[in-house]
C-alpha cells in the first residue's frame, strides 16, 4: 500500500514570517503537535510543539512576535506519495516521529500521521511498533 492511499491531502502549514503565536493557534485548532512551514508550496522546515516549549518558553524568551524561521527545523524527514507505507512507519520509528510530510519535488502535497497507518489492519501492528519505539524514546520531567 502506498502513502497516498492513508494521507490527509489537505494541510494546514505556516510560511516562515508567521508568528510563534499564530503557529500554536493553529496547532490548538487543527489538535496537532507539528506544523509545517512552506515557502509558497515548497517545504522549508515543521515546527512541533516541543520546539515552542524550549525553544521560547523554556528559554525565557517569550515574544509574541518570535517567527517561524527562529524556531523551525529545517532537517525535516519527508517521504514521497509513492512510497509504501512501511516505508513512512519505520521513518516514524527511526526518527520518533508521529507525523510525516509527503511531498513531491520539494511541494507539500500532504501529511501521513501514526494514526493514518494504524487505520489499515495489516500496518496496526507497525504503527504499534513505531509507536512503541517513538513512547520509549521520550524523555520525561519528574
Amino acid at each position: 500500500m502506498k502513502v497516498q492511499q492513508v494521507m490527509t491531502n489537505s494541510v494546514d502549514w505556516v510560511t516562515s514570517n508567521s508568528t510563534v503565536t499564530e503557529i500554536a493557534q493553529l496547532m490548538k485548532k487543527d489538535d496537532v503537535g507539528s506544523v509545517p512551514v512552506c515557502d509558497g508550496e515548497k517545504l522549508v522546515g515543521i515546527i512541533t510543539d516541543r520546539d515552542i516549549v524550549l525553544k521560547v518558553v523554556a528559554a525565557g524568551d517569550f515574544n509574541k512576535n518570535i517567527s517561524a524561521r527562529e524556531i523551525m527545523n529545517t532537517n525535516v524527514v519527508t517521504v514521497t506519495s509513492d512510497q509504501d507505507v512501511h516505508e513512512a512507519a519505520d521513518l516514524m520509528s527511526k526518527y520518533q516521529i508521529r507525523r510525516l510530510p509527503v511531498v513531491e519535488q520539494g511541494r507539500l502535497v500532504g501529511i501521513v500521521a501514526l494514526g493514518d497507518l494504524a487505520i489499515e489492519k495489516i500496518h496496526i501492528n507497525e504503527a504499534g511498533d513505531a509507536l512503541s519505539d517513538i513512547s520509549q524514546g521520550a524523555h520525561h520531567l519528574n
